[in-house]
């Protein structure tokens, strides 16, 4: 019942969300006693503050009140971030972690540290053992955030930076041809 109740709720949580500006990542309903516990992860480029979790809370709040319908039971609404352990799973989570180490374990072989470059449609650029190689999304098995607590090596940013400018250049004439 939950998986189904999530299921019905999702786009009227994900309006809410993108009306507020951010991305759902993921919609969670369990139950919590005599109430459904509504869990949202809403995400953006730009990171997500404290006072943007409570402007979300208050849209999403406001679309599953006009929606009580589907829920038909009291509700607890859980709004947050996401963590730093949420595995990169998607393009735009790629995209955020741009310059982040990041813990790739492959399909096939063994796992290894990169630094996160360009996210492309099909692969993301990564500065991995002093060389930048394409990496294909679907030959990643599983993809973390590092913590870091140094700044990254300049040079690693510059070169990274370098390729996904170059990348760019590829891409804008490939388009106008």
């Amino acid at each position: 019942m939950p998986n189904e109740l999530a299921s019905r709720l999702e786009p009227i949580v994900a309006e809410a969300v993108t009306t507020a500006g951010f991305d759902l990542d993921s919609l969670e309903v369990q139950q919590a006693g005599r109430r459904q516990l509504v869990k949202v992860v809403v995400d953006s480029d730009d990171g997500v503050g404290l006072d943007e979790v409570a402007e979300v809370s208050r849209t999403v709040s406001a679309a599953l009140d006009e929606n009580e319908h589907v829920l038909a039971s009291a509700y607890t609404l859980e709004v947050t971030s996401p963590g730093l352990d949420r595995p990169l799973t998607q393009r735009r989570h790629w995209r955020r972690a741009r310059f982040r180490l990041v813990k790739i374990t492959p399909v096939e072989g063994s796992a290894y540290l990169g630094r996160v470059g360009h996210a492309g449609e099909k692969s993301v650029r990564v500065l991995a053992d002093g060389r930048i190689k394409d990496v294909h999304y679907r030959s990643v098995a599983k993809a973390v955030v590092e913590v870091e607590f140094k700044q990254p090596p300049a040079e690693d940013l510059k070169a990274l930076a370098d390729d996904s400018a170059a990348e760019d250049d590829k891409d804008k004439k490939e388009e106008s041809k």
